[in-house]
């Protein structure tokens, strides 16, 4: 930390003795009305597809029943806003910065407590309520809005810890309202009471008090600043409304423009914050339009830049790299089960920017597309021209970044990192996976990122997702390339540089080729290059350690639905594609001595996390020997069918 961050966390510590004892009052609020209603026409532009899958997950919650990161809840009825399902413990009720909150023996899965206290699942009750006029889903909502702010008063309990929590809590809530307009009894769940109006108030000045900041100015801070600008647009009903709205929406763009390359993809370099970010940006901007607050041009900027960034990473499914961590955290949930993220995003961003000739194709539908648009005034409409800097053709090669996207016939699709560790001096979110490749077929993960599988609770699997053996890359000594200090710091980081990013092959179809190099390890360079040949439809892999004799792990992690037969030093890898048997051929490293592994704990090898608290058995396969004197390793994927 840097001595400004220092000082700001002694000042935060202090601030929190003070308010243990402290009983602010709530200003009076008389008069308030709820203006931020969705113009009309804007539900009767909702797909039907979107509506019916929306319909049907309203339906399940009102069942009781939810799934989270792999734990599935039917107690939703009538949930307990402190219970881990999970470990069956029950967070401390306490004064909120006394809760432990990372120690799960004491406080249990936090993730699994917060997640339905983000009030997501409200906001899609209120969508359906929205969509049909049927008021059992508004009054479940009101139910359930009550009994959270009777079990959750101000800074009592585990859900007055973390800002990122109270900032998105704080959009679902606008949209509640939003959603429930035309219900009867919304002014008097919100605006016409003093409770309501109480956590609003008391949301907002903690937000005001505790920001992120420094090495942990990262997602959180833009939560932070769109739940704050976001409420204080939307209710905007207290002596401090103003100052409020002001600081988030200044907040806002400095951060958006601190957390993002100029290419336009997220500095975390962790794909799915990448969509948290643009979710609540994209938010922020229609709270601030639907009230008639200017927003600083930059923000809109950066967004723009974001979604263009999107469309150019995805592969023809339109998934993007799974790069870095992953929480399946969202900033707006107004759909139901099913529902493509990555099109939704797409389907906005053409709505509010509008598409490139270059960009993907999206015939996915999606509920919340419809509703920001009728809130967000299009790009063009607020004076500005088109962004000229907008790329005409679609990026490959993300410089900043490091990360560079090699596709072939057949829909190959093969993603290289060469790019920075992380974000900040902590890069909390980022993997050791210098180096490391991702390759598709069709959107088929054929050589796969495993993912993130967990943060809190489980040491060593965290360590095992994040580390340089749970990539497609190469590890030396047994150890990572990067130095860890915590499920959430780095205290050394591998340094990257790409030395070729040739995208388009040659002018004689010669092949697409990519080389770069880290210092990750001491006294050795690890350098690889990758050529993706398109009429042979051949991968081939190089890597060469330059330095002393050390020894190497050479790994290959494939996704979930491959199968692999190794024999020596060749893999014949099969999969079914939607009816249809694919097949492919990977020639190893015959200095290797290679061997398969799959579903092991003792330590964890063979997983693949299809999302937060959910892993699966995959096969991966390990090449062990030595490095020395530059010797080269290489490997041919060949696809055959």
């Amino acid at each position: 930390m840097r001595p400004r961050e220092v000082g700001g966390r002694v000042g935060d510590a202090v601030r929190r003795r003070r308010w243990r004892s402290a009983r602010p009052a709530v200003p009076r609020v008389t008069g308030a009305r709820f203006t931020a209603v969705l113009p009309a026409g804007a539900i009767a532009a909702v797909p039907p597809d979107a509506a019916k899958r929306l319909v049907a997950e309203a339906d399940r919650l009102l069942a009781g029943h939810v799934a989270y990161f792999g734990v599935v809840r039917d107690d939703l009825a009538d949930p307990d806003w402190g219970h881990d399902p999970k470990t069956g413990r029950r967070a401390p009720s306490g004064y909120a910065f006394d809760v432990p909150y990372r120690d799960e023996d004491a406080v249990g899965d936090i993730k699994q407590i917060w997640e339905l206290s983000r009030h997501q699942y409200l906001t899609v009750l209120a969508a359906a309520y929205a969509l049909t006029g049927n008021e059992r889903y508004a009054e479940r909502v009101a139910e359930h809005l009550r009994s959270w702010w009777a079990a959750n008063p101000p800074l009592r309990g585990v859900h007055w810890v973390s800002g990122i929590e109270l900032g998105i809590r704080l959009l679902s809530w606008v949209w509640i309202r939003r959603l429930l307009d035309g219900w009867p009894g919304a002014a008097a769940l919100f605006e016409d009471n003093p409770v309501a109006l109480r956590q609003i108030w008391h949301h907002q000045r903690w937000l005001a008090a505790f920001p992120s900041r420094g090495s942990s100015a990262n997602n959180h801070v833009i939560a932070e600043a769109a739940g704050q600008s976001a409420a204080a647009c939307a209710f905007g009903w207290f002596p401090a409304s103003a100052r409020w709205r002001a600081d988030g929406l200044r907040t806002l763009a400095r951060e958006l423009r601190s957390n993002t390359f100029g290419s336009g993809l997220n500095r975390e370099l962790a794909t799915e914050y990448h969509g948290l970010v643009l979710e609540l940006g994209l938010a922020a901007v229609a709270e601030a339009d639907a009230a008639g607050v200017p927003v600083p041009a930059s923000v809109r900027r950066v967004l723009l830049r974001m979604t263009d960034a999107l469309a150019a990473v995805v592969d023809n499914r339109l998934r993007p790299p799974r790069q870095g961590d992953a929480d399946d955290g969202h900033g707006l949930v107004v759909d139901g089960a099913g529902t493509d993220r990555w099109a939704s995003l797409l389907a906005t961003g053409d709505a509010v920017f509008g598409r490139l000739p270059w960009w993907p194709q999206v015939t996915a539908t999606d509920v919340r597309t419809p509703l920001l648009a009728a809130l967000i005034r299009p790009y063009a409409e607020r004076g500005t021209a088109p962004d000229a800097s907008r790329p005409a053709r679609r990026p490959a090669h993300f410089a900043d970044a490091g990360l560079t996207v090699l596709r072939g016939p057949e829909e190959i699709w093969c993603r290289c990192d060469g790019g920075p560790h992380g974000f900040l001096s902590i890069a909390a979110h980022a993997h050791a996976d210098a180096l490391s490749v991702e390759v598709r077929h069709d959107g088929v993960d054929v050589l796969a990122d495993p993912g993130t599988f967990c943060y809190h609770g489980q040491p060593r699997w965290r360590q095992y997702f994040r580390s340089t053996i749970g990539h497609n890359t190469l590890e030396l000594d047994g150890g990572d390339q990067s130095v860890s200090g915590g499920p959430f710091l780095w205290t050394r980081h591998a340094r990257s540089r790409v030395l070729v990013a040739d995208t388009s092959g040659g002018a004689d179809g010669g092949p697409a080729c990519w080389r770069a190099e880290h210092d990750g390890y001491r006294g050795s360079v690890h350098r690889r290059q990758v050529e993706l040949t398109a009429a042979s439809r051949e991968l081939r892999v190089v890597d060469e350690v330059r330095g002393p004799r050390r020894a190497v792990r050479l790994a290959f992690h494939l996704g979930p639905t491959i199968t692999a037969d190794l024999v020596g030093s060749r893999a014949a890898l099969t999969w079914n594609r939607e009816g249809h048997d694919r097949s492919a051929v990977l020639d190893l490293p015959g200095e290797l001595s290679w061997r398969a592994h799959r579903g092991e704990s003792d330590p964890p090898l063979g997983w693949y996390s299809p999302g937060f608290g959910r892993k699966e058995p995959a096969t991966t396969l390990i090449g062990t020997g030595y490095a020395d004197g530059g010797r080269k390793f290489t490997t041919v994927l060949g696809f055959r069918g």
